[in-house]
């Protein structure tokens, strides 16, 4: 079974930083890509960022250059950076693995608030 357990959200000012982290557990050979996503009130759930097995990284158009994905193979964790917060970043941040098998998995969220 695979685990996923978010933490690291709460409120900043515009402008500031955040950083989320991942925890995984369970089948963590079996993971081709970890990622975030996030959904804000009355939007749908969008992609955020990923990270593949491999090292390769994607990012959404709106966070690119402002967000930083990355990985702790040892401690099983996926990071992101959140740097240059806005109020349109706000959001509930969920983090995603998706197995070799196409099994998707998700976290229970981290809510991510931008409020002066």
């Amino acid at each position: 079974q695979v685990q996923l357990v978010e933490s690291g959200g709460g409120l900043v000012q515009p402008g500031g930083s955040l950083r989320l982290s991942c925890a995984a557990s369970g089948r963590i050979s079996s993971f081709y890509a970890m990622g975030w996503y996030r959904q804000a009130p009355g939007k749908q759930r969008e992609s955020v960022a990923s990270l593949t097995s491999s090292g390769r990284t994607n990012y959404a158009d709106s966070v690119k250059g402002r967000f930083t994905i990355s990985g702790d193979n040892a401690k099983n964790t996926v990071f992101l950076q959140m740097n240059s917060l806005k109020a349109e970043d706000t959001a509930v941040y969920y983090c995603n693995a998706v197995l070799y098998s196409a099994e998707v998995h998700w976290g229970q969220g981290t809510q991510v608030t931008v409020s002066s």
